[in-house]
């Protein structure tokens, strides 16, 4: 190991953080971390289930005079998501994360931190490590494929599990108690691509490429007006489609569908004889473009090479203004505010990936609401909309939301402790990503949860970062808070 993050505090945490973060565990592909979880649990004589999802349950007796405390469960997530600047040479696979200290933040160089939600699987470990830390009984939760669906959590068998109490620990702003979230699930719309050879009696082809956003969550980032690349670009083809008669020859846009997209790139091509009237509306839109997102966006830039002219297959006119008429018309961002909680985004969908995959133009969504209709209502308007220019939409991985319940006793004992030790309130609210407290709560409701986490900053980008000293905070709390559950 690096010993990168030695003299860090507190020193088990980062310890373990950075030992995690030799191993590569992007959603899908956690069993080497799943495994490693569980030879950790049997090296300290632990009881550990690993289940056909490689989903993880390590249990820890209560320490003295809480053995008959109320059993807690602590939970966080195995996956990441894996992104990375471009130019970056990072191999998602095999590679470990290069961690970078810079001043009070840990970083990451070029790709994703990890920190969501390593920083929770740290803190278990520590937990679980440690023979001075007083406790009630642990069951520690570790699940997988949480970035694509809350995929572990949903299949795990919940009658493992034994706890009251349920700690979740993939929060993102120190001094919050999180206590609801939105539920949600995955759409893919399939446009078929009618193929057509186009004869040019001079050709000009262009390559756009839009860069440098700055992306983010697709739920904790959706309400910060940021620029989704997909749409720029679809903006950008429609306002050249005013005098210029070209044909799209591929696309390709963003990477997942909780991934608010920062890059985009299309391939056109077109009669030499426009190219006037392309280089005068390619000027005027993307000087709009830049002086809209000037204040959001400012290391935005949009780029145009000339390619040299390969005969071979286009997108014919129809599909082509399909695929237009899509990425400006296809709903997107907030689509409701909530009336019971102010400031709070109540329903959002994201386009996060567009791409050309064979003969056909590929598109993930990510449909997220606090209340269950209007999840299914975002569905069926996409399903509307995919009829219309000729698609289809697949729904996937739907997950459920994690209703607020007023009566929580460990709401009221976090509260209390936050309060003694930091002599401040704690912000008590619900959010609109999504967490797995609702997966659990779905058939185990009789379960008590909140959840919290340290400062974190751009999490899902290469720009992702955790706050040191609010890492130190969180553990002392956390430690504080199990205390208090006798």
């Amino acid at each position: 190991m690096t010993n990168k993050l030695e003299g860090l505090k507190p020193k088990k945490v980062f310890q373990f953080f950075e030992a995690i973060s030799q191993i590569p565990r992007r959603s899908g592909h956690e069993k080497k971390l799943s495994d490693y979880m569980v030879a950790f649990a049997k090296e300290r004589n632990l009881e550990v289930i690993q289940d056909e999802y490689l989903n993880v349950i390590i249990k820890k007796p209560g320490t003295v005079g809480y053995e008959n405390a109320p059993i807690t469960i602590i939970q966080g997530h195995l996956d990441m998501v894996c992104e990375k600047n471009e130019g970056t040479h990072h191999d998602f696979e095999k590679d470990p994360i290069d961690l970078v200290v810079e001043g009070v933040w840990l970083t990451a160089k070029g790709t994703t931190l990890g920190a969501d939600n390593g920083i929770a699987i740290a803190y278990a470990m520590a937990l679980l490590d440690a023979e001075d830390i007083m406790h009630p009984p642990l069951e520690v939760v570790m699940t997988t494929d949480e970035e694509v669906g809350l995929t572990g959590a949903l299949k795990m068998d919940k009658s493992l599990l034994k706890g009251s109490y349920f700690i979740n620990l993939d929060s993102e702003e120190e001094g919050e108690l999180t206590v609801g979230c939105a539920g949600g699930l995955k759409a893919t719309l399939r446009l078929p691509i009618v193929y057509t050879v186009k004869v040019f009696e001079e050709a000009m082809v262009q390559t756009i490429e839009l860069k440098n956003l700055k992306g983010g969550h697709s739920g904790v980032d959706i309400d910060k007006n940021r620029a989704n690349a997909d749409h720029l670009m679809g903006r950008i083809l429609s306002h050249l489609r005013k005098g210029c008669s070209f044909r799209i020859v591929d696309f390709s846009g963003g990477s997942k569908d909780n991934v608010i997209p920062r890059e985009a790139k299309a391939t056109i091509v077109y009669e030499r004889s426009e190219h006037s009237s392309f280089e005068t509306l390619y000027a005027a839109v993307t000087a709009q473009i830049k002086k809209e997102n000037r204040t959001v966006e400012p290391m935005l830039t949009i780029e145009v090479t000339t390619l040299p002219y390969k005969k071979g297959l286009v997108f014919s006119r129809k599909t082509t203004d399909q695929l237009i008429y899509t990425l400006i018309n296809v709903p997107k961002g907030i689509q409701t505010m909530s009336a019971d909680l102010e400031g709070m985004v109540e329903s959002s969908l994201n386009l996060g990936k567009c791409a050309v995959e064979g003969d056909e133009v590929v598109m993930l969504f990510a449909i997220r609401s606090n209340i269950r209709s209007l999840k299914y209502h975002m569905t069926t308007q996409l399903e509307w909309f995919a009829k219309q220019i000729g698609g289809t939409l697949t729904p996937t991985a739907d997950y459920p939301e994690w209703e607020f319940k007023p009566d929580s006793r460990l709401l009221d004992k976090a509260a209390l402790v936050y309060e003694a030790m930091f002599h401040k309130k704690p912000l008590v609210k619900a959010i609109h990503a999504g967490l797995e407290p609702g997966a659990f709560l779905e058939k185990l409701p009789h379960l008590d949860a909140i959840s919290f986490g340290p400062d974190m900053e751009e999490v899902h980008s290469p720009n992702e970062r955790l706050h040191i000293e609010s890492t130190m905070r969180t553990w002392e709390f956390l430690k504080a808070l199990l205390k208090a559950l006798k």
